[in-house]
């Protein structure tokens, strides 16, 4: 049984800094695209950062430059990095490897 458990969530001031973790369990990590989503309340769930298998990362542009995604094919772990975190970050987060979500962590930015 596939599980991607996310963590990491928590509450922050502007200008602070997460680290989300998503332990992938039940699947082989080394073939899989691997994806954060976030959906903001009263929004649609919208993509965040990707790696893929070729090492290509890529990145929303409201995320570019503050956030970092990285993966340990080894551990079947994804991260995301959040610098200089803004209000509009608050959301809550989601790993994907398709087809496959998880549960998702929460973020929230105040002023």
């Amino acid at each position: 049984q596939v599980q991607l458990v996310e963590s990491g969530g928590g509450s922050v001031q502007t200008g602070g800094s997460l680290r989300l973790s998503c332990t992938a369990s039940g699947i082989d990590f080394t073939v899989k695209n691997v994806n954060w989503y976030r959906q903001a309340p009263g929004k649609g769930r919208e993509f965040v950062a990707g790696s893929a298998l070729d090492g290509t990362v890529t990145y929303v542009d409201s995320v570019k430059g503050r956030f970092t995604i990285s993966r340990d094919n080894a551990k079947n772990m994804v991260y995301l990095q959040m610098d200089n975190l803004k209000t509009d970050d608050t959301a809550m987060y989601y790993c994907r490897v398709n087809p496959y979500w998880g549960q998702g962590t929460e973020v929230t930015v105040s002023s």
